[in-house]
């Protein structure tokens, strides 16, 4: 299955140009990238490599969990770094915190996540590629 279109936030500007000249355009590509590809991209950019494992981050819940790049970026605010944290997260106490985050960082301008959403998010984490379904 193919990732939405690999549109990183702006903020992300410098990454995206060390990506793009390493030919890395895909959500899939950007969360297949171990740490030592991740350190040789930043050694180009400094600061960039805390930023560039954000970015994988959210590549791998885009691209593990089937998830939007906007959902993905609001867990790693909520400190869920990739799709087996998010495998392990209490739905309750993770819904009460996205709602937070959201509510701060968008105001009104987006409509809350339903907690039924945020238990599928989990369900479909512990589903993953290689997981056990128990």
């Amino acid at each position: 299955m193919t990732s939405p279109g690999f549109t990183p936030s702006p903020a992300y500007r410098q990454e995206l140009q060390l990506l793009r000249q390493e030919g890395l355009a895909s959500w899939e590509e950007v969360a297949a990238l171990d740490p030592a590809q991740i350190r040789r991209l930043a050694s180009r950019s400094p600061g960039s490599e805390a930023r560039l494992l954000r970015l994988r981050g959210q590549a791998q819940l885009v691209v593990g969990v089937n998830l939007a790049p906007a959902e993905a970026a609001l867990l790693l605010h909520a400190g869920i770094a990739n799709p087996a944290g998010l495998a392990q997260a209490d739905p309750h106490a993770l819904h009460r915190q996205v709602g937070r985050l959201q509510r701060r960082l968008t105001g009104g301008a987006m409509a809350p996540i339903a907690l039924a959403e945020v238990r599928r998010w989990i369900l479909r984490a512990g589903s993953g590629p290689g997981r056990s379904g128990n």
